[in-house]
């Protein structure tokens, strides 16, 4: 699994991006935190077996908070939070479960061990393995899509193992399996490549410039999401 501070970097860039005007620190917060949620199955995987990248990196959450958020906000005489909050809090809810699914459930699937996908039904652990490039020889190089012939489809899933077979390990639970070891060797990962500190270096300017140009937090952080 990508380390914390990598899907929370990705989570900063879309609250930077997608935000707009309810862009300030608590917005910022609750972007963060969303993309920081999956990572919790970690802590679990103490307990129940393979649950890392697979308790709450399953559809079934963002699936449910989506059709609840659009059935609230879109087919209700009154939605229930914008009610609460306007349309700012609705605008911090959609770009909040942006996060979830793209930097939370998305770092697992696309650049890590895998995600299981369909637990409980399935324990098969997903991850999408593709490539763009240029050929001078070839020409486009791409094995993302393959319509109309033999290959993985619109998104190569592949079935990388099952979640109880080859537990990921984390800083948590280092062996990935139930039980707590006080003597195993954790280490925090902050980054683990230099792409990943791009990322996070990418995500530290932006918020610093996105609050700067708003002046700081001084005409919002008292307003909670009115």
């Amino acid at each position: 699994m990508a380390p914390p501070l990598v899907s929370a970097a990705v989570g900063a860039l879309l609250a930077a991006a997608l935000l707009g005007d309810a862009f300030d620190r608590r917005s910022v917060a609750v972007v963060v935190a969303a993309a920081l949620l999956p990572g919790l199955d970690a802590a679990a995987s103490l307990v129940v077996p393979g649950a890392t990248n697979t308790l709450f990196h399953a559809v079934w959450a963002p699936l449910f908070a989506g059709g609840l958020l659009y059935w609230d906000t879109t087919h209700r005489a009154e939605s229930a939070l914008r009610a609460r909050g306007g349309r700012r809090a609705v605008r911090v809810a959609w770009v909040a479960l942006a996060s979830l699914v793209v930097a939370g459930i998305g770092s697992a699937l696309f650049a890590g061990e895998g995600a299981v996908l369909l637990y409980p039904f399935e324990e098969a652990r997903y991850a999408v393995r593709g490539r763009l490039a240029y050929s001078t020889q070839e020409g486009i190089v791409q094995t993302f899509v393959a319509l109309g012939a033999d290959g993985p489809g619109l998104l190569p899933l592949e079935s990388v193992d099952a979640a109880t077979a080859e537990p990921v390990s984390s800083w948590i639970n280092p062996d990935g399996r139930p039980g707590i070891d006080p003597g195993v060797d954790r280490r925090f990962d902050f980054v683990e490549n230099g792409w990943q500190l791009v990322v996070v270096a990418a995500a530290a300017a932006t918020l610093a410039v996105r609050f700067r140009g708003r002046g700081g937090d001084a005409a919002t952080d008292g307003g909670g999401f009115r």
